[in-house]
C-alpha cells in the first residue's frame, strides 16, 4: 500500500445510544472521544443513534402502514382512474 493514501484502519468501539449497546469492530471513522473496553484497553468511541439493536426492522417492532384500505376507499369514492367516470 502507498503511504498517506489510505485512512487509518483501527479498532473502534461503536455505542448505540438509544439501545445502550456497544460493540468493538474495526473502522476508519475519525472520533474525538475514547472509552475503555472490556479488555482494559482504550479505544476510540463512535456514538450512533440507531443500529440493528434499536432499528424497528431488526427488533421486530416495525409497523407496516396498510395503504390498501386507503386505495380501495379512494377507488370507491372517485371511481377507477382513466375510465372517464
Amino acid at each position: 500500500m502507498k503511504p498517506h493514501v489510505h485512512p487509518h484502519y483501527r479498532p473502534v468501539v461503536f455505542h448505540d445510544i438509544s439501545a445502550d449497546v456497544s460493540w468493538l469492530t474495526r473502522s476508519t471513522i475519525a472520533t474525538d472521544e475514547t472509552t475503555v473496553w472490556e479488555d482494559g484497553h482504550e479505544y476510540p468511541l463512535a456514538k450512533v443513534e440507531i443500529s440493528s439493536a434499536s432499528h424497528p426492522f431488526y427488533t421486530g417492532t416495525l409497523r407496516i402502514v396498510d395503504s390498501a384500505g386507503r386505495v380501495d376507499r379512494y377507488l370507491r369514492r372517485y371511481g377507477r382512474p382513466g375510465r372517464g367516470s
